[in-house]
């Protein structure tokens, strides 16, 4: 089996410090914080505005890795499902993917609105989202 290394490329900011305070998707969050890019990779911002949708791609960190099955954003009421049929941060690859919105940008900060990652999250990857 192939060994990846991903180094992030930056840090998530925000007053979300736990899973409970944290919104289960980004269309239902209003939550903002700002993004620290590492300034190695300032150049990559360009183009990148406010008014802006990106795609974040964060590591989720604090998410176990063991958990292949899920009830569905936690709800015991609904039936259990393979990880990979949901968007639960619990998986072998914590890689979670957020659509947010730039509200500001200053040199390699971005503020950004639609947060549903915890304070203190590596960032993987920036996309444009057309």
């Amino acid at each position: 089996m192939q060994i990846i290394e991903l180094e992030p490329i930056g840090i998530l900011h925000c007053n979300l410090h736990n899973r409970k305070d944290t919104p289960k998707s980004t269309s239902e969050s209003t939550a903002q914080g700002i993004i620290e890019i590492n300034p190695q990779y300032l150049a990559g911002l360009d183009g990148i505005n406010a008014g802006s949708s990106i795609l974040v791609l964060f590591w989720f960190d604090r998410a176990p890795r063991d958990v292949l099955r899920v009830h569905p954003r936690g709800d015991k009421d609904r039936p259990m499902r393979g990880v990979f049929a949901t968007h639960s941060p619990m998986r072998p690859n914590p890689i979670a993917v957020s659509k947010l919105r730039v509200l500001r940008r200053a040199d390699n900060c971005l503020t950004v609105q639609g947060l549903d990652a915890m304070d203190n999250t590596p960032v993987l990857d920036i996309k444009s989202s057309r």
